[in-house]
């Protein structure tokens, strides 16, 4: 049995992880901010966190902790010209800054627990250069960067690798996805010719959690249906 911190663990693709966490035997701490959750199992805690906030509380995590994984983001796409300066802003204090925070704020429980794993999310956008996805792309493009130093810096004690989904069935992405035809649609552009659900990306982070990844770490793992890698 293993300590997990799942930062957005109330929805999408944090509460798939989290459920699945759970499923396994092992203690989540999950956090959510909008959608609060009701304690469904005895080893899942849930906790509201704003990562918004200039000081972050994760005295409810044990000291021992073997894994993180950040999982809240934001998906607005529009043309660049139409993007105001304040938008870039709050997309790198969702996306990265609060990254930041959590990480350094329980490094010491992840250095001193063997084993200890980070999972971030970036997203196919950063490798494949796709119309109005600048302001998504500059930030995910930033945590990309964030797992590779961090990974360097960190080795050996703790490992952290990054997610990079395309698009999935989640409510972050509620609004692309709003009816059928947007959903043949959307995924008819993957040579899979399916879009995403969170149990996918959840199993890999799950993976990436655990010791049969033990030997990974620094890696962008593009989980796509296939879109950045062939046609």
């Amino acid at each position: 049995m293993k300590n997990y911190l799942i930062i957005g663990g109330s929805s999408g693709i944090g509460k798939s992880l989290t459920q699945s966490l759970s499923d396994s035997g092992h203690q989540v701490y999950a956090t959510y901010n909008q959608n609060e959750q009701a304690e469904i199992a005895s080893n899942i805690h849930y906790a509201f966190l704003d990562v918004l906030a200039d000081e972050i509380d994760l005295d409810f995590v044990p000291d021992q902790l073997d894994g993180v994984v950040y999982c809240p983001g934001s998906i607005d796409l529009k043309p660049f010209h139409r993007i105001k300066l304040s938008a870039f802003e709050a997309d790198y204090k969702l996306q990265v800054l609060g990254a930041v925070k959590v990480l350094q704020t329980v490094y010491p429980k992840l250095k001193s627990t063997p084993g200890s794993s980070v999972v971030l999310f970036s997203t196919v956008a950063v490798q494949l250069g796709f119309n109005f996805h600048a302001q998504v792309a500059a930030s995910k493009g930033a945590i990309e960067g964030l797992t590779k130093s961090l990974a360097a810096e960190w080795a050996p004690s703790i490992r952290i690798n990054a997610i990079a989904p395309s698009i999935t069935n989640t409510p972050l992405a509620a609004k692309l996805l709003s009816s059928d035809d947007k959903i043949d649609a959307n995924a008819q552009r993957h040579p899979l010719k399916k879009i995403g659900d969170p149990r996918d990306i959840a199993e890999m982070a799950a993976f990436l959690l655990s010791e049969k990844s033990s030997w990974m770490t620094g890696q962008i793992i593009h989980l796509d249906g296939g879109m950045s890698s062939i046609k």
